[in-house]
Formats: structure tokens, C-alpha cells, sequence
């Protein structure tokens, strides 16, 4: 078996129950399609997938040479799309895509970033990934693992666009030219300024004794109004009991 070659089995059924009766047995259910021919149903070994992946920089644009029953065997497939389960991580479905050695496909394909900006370093910006993959086109043999940026010698605001971008030969780019990959961008603190613990205690402190003088005050200018009044009602009685007499 080659570097990148997978031994893959014709499996019978589909649905649910099949599925599961096939990863209870170690095998991971697949399907197989592409280059016009009707979908096929296989299994594989999970393991081997998951190290084929693991040991290419390619990730899941790994092409991968298919092995085993003569319907698709020779085949040369991308995996599409890969199924996990959420919380174990467990593959539960690949798809494999066969592709054309000889005609170009679209992928998706890392940036990777090389060097510190000056920027950044010197000028105490922050660097902002305005993209961090890449559509392309190109032959299924001349996909790059990653398309490599040298940001080295941008400083505070400058940015780099896909259109500036450093290609391989053979690769075009389907992403729009405008837009923006990199770029250095100042830091922004937004630092709502509240008053000194002290000051707010002394401010609510304050607020307190205020209120409770005024209420204070209040008590006491009630109290000597009724003080007045009831004096006042007494000293009309006396008056009224002396004219009496």
C-alpha cells in the first residue's frame, strides 16, 4: 500500500442499523462519488483514514489513491466532507470525492502566516486575520498544502489583500481580489471611567446622612409646629375663660 493509498470494501445496504453494525465491527461506512459515475457505497478502516490525514500537511485536500474491489479501485479521491461524532470525536461518515487528475477543481486551502509584522513588534499594533483560507483553482496534483504570507515588514495600518498574495504556478485564485487577508491594526481599549471605590462610598454615604438630615430637620420642624399650635390653642382658651368672667 502507498503513502497515500486506502483499501476500501463494496459494503451491501444502507440506513442506521448498517451503519452502526459496521463501526461496532471497526469499519467506518463511506460513500465514493464524483466524475460523473454513480455514488458507491464502501467501508475502511477509520484508523488508516485518520493517519493518512495526520501525516499530510494537506489536511482533508490529501489526495488519497483508493485500493481494493475493481469498481473503485485506481480511483483518486479528496475526503469532502468527514462526519465526528461531537463529544468523542469519533468519525462516523466520510464522503470521497473522486477527481479528474487532469482536470482543475476548486478547494479551500490555509493561509499560513511567516514572521512577526514590525509592526506589531515595534509599533505595539495587533495583527488581524481578515482571511484565514483561501478558495482556489488548479490540477488535483498542484494543490498547495498552504499559501505562505511574509508579513515581516508590515507596519502600524498596512494590510495585505488577496490580490497581493504570492502564488504557486498553476494555482488561480477564486477569492475576491479585494479583499483584505492581513493587516495591523492598533490596539483599542474602551475603558468606561468610574469613579475612586472611596469616592463612590463617600458619595453614597453622603447621600445617606443628607437624607436622613433632611428627614431629620423635617421631624423637628413638625414637632415645634405642633408645639405652636397646641401653645396657641391654650392661650386662647385662658383668654376666652378670663373674658367669661
Amino acid at each position: 500500500m502507498g503513502e497515500h493509498s486506502l483499501a476500501v470494501e463494496i459494503r451491501v445496504g444502507a440506513g442506521k442499523g448498517v451503519a452502526r453494525k459496521l463501526r461496532a465491527a471497526g469499519r467506518l461506512p463511506a460513500i465514493v462519488y464524483g466524475s460523473g459515475n454513480d455514488a458507491i457505497r464502501v467501508s475502511l478502516d477509520p484508523r488508516r483514514l485518520d493517519a493518512l490525514l495526520r501525516s499530510s500537511e494537506a489536511g482533508l485536500n490529501t489526495l488519497i489513491d483508493l485500493e481494493g474491489d475493481p469498481s473503485v479501485s485506481g480511483k483518486t479521491v479528496l475526503v469532502k466532507e468527514l462526519q465526528t461524532d461531537p463529544v468523542e470525536g469519533w468519525m462516523l461518515h466520510a464522503d470521497l470525492y473522486e477527481v479528474d487528475p487532469r482536470a482543475t477543481i476548486e478547494v479551500e486551502v490555509p493561509i499560513r502566516v511567516l514572521g512577526q509584522p514590525v509592526g506589531v513588534t515595534l509599533g505595539g499594533g495587533i495583527l488581524d486575520h481578515g482571511l484565514r483560507e483561501l478558495l482556489i483553482e488548479c490540477l488535483p496534483r498542484a494543490i498547495p498544502d498552504s499559501i505562505d504570507v511574509d508579513v515581516s515588514a508590515l507596519e502600524l495600518g498596512d494590510s495585505i489583500h488577496v490580490r497581493e498574495l504570492p502564488l504557486p504556478e498553476g494555482v488561480v485564485l477564486k477569492t475576491d481580489a479585494d479583499l483584505s487577508v492581513l493587516s495591523v491594526v492598533a490596539p483599542t481599549v474602551a475603558e468606561e471611567e468610574t469613579p475612586a471605590e472611596g469616592e463612590d462610598e463617600g458619595l453614597e454615604g453622603e447621600g445617606v446622612e443628607g437624607a436622613e438630615g433632611e428627614a431629620a430637620e423635617g421631624a423637628e420642624g413638625e414637632a415645634a409646629t405642633e408645639g405652636d399650635e397646641k401653645k396657641a390653642a391654650d392661650d386662647g382658651k385662658g383668654k376666652s375663660g378670663k373674658d367669661r368672667r
